[in-house]
């Protein structure tokens, strides 16, 4: 496969889980997406990502630039970033967390009250 081509994959992949998180209320969209990086994608899939952040992003949907600060670079320290560490167990605004048996396999994604 060639770098174009896991590249576009990588688009791909990130636009998809922002297309996910579109059908999520707004005030999550980009912790959502940012947390389902951090927890799923390995650090080298990270590092290509930020590589082609770094040079405009072309084709990245806007959740997904949005979510790119939350987003940990693969070398910042560990448990850094949203939805790892600390920030996984406690789960995402408004949601249980590890200690009431939310999955950290699963997007964090919070209940709403509407």
């Amino acid at each position: 496969m060639s770098h174009d081509q896991s590249q576009e994959k990588l688009v791909r992949m990130a636009n998809q889980i922002a297309t996910f998180f579109l059908s999520q209320p707004e005030e999550v969209r980009a912790e959502g997406v940012a947390t389902h990086i951090n927890k799923f994608w390995e650090p080298r899939m990270r590092r290509h990502l930020f590589e082609h952040l770094d040079q405009g992003g072309e084709g990245l949907l806007p959740l997904v630039i949005k979510a790119a600060p939350m987003i940990r670079r693969p070398e910042a320290r560990v448990g850094s970033g949203v939805g790892v560490g600390e920030d996984a167990a406690a789960g995402a605004p408004g949601g249980k967390g590890v200690i009431a048996g939310e999955s950290l396999s699963e997007p964090n994604i919070p209940e709403t009250s509407n």
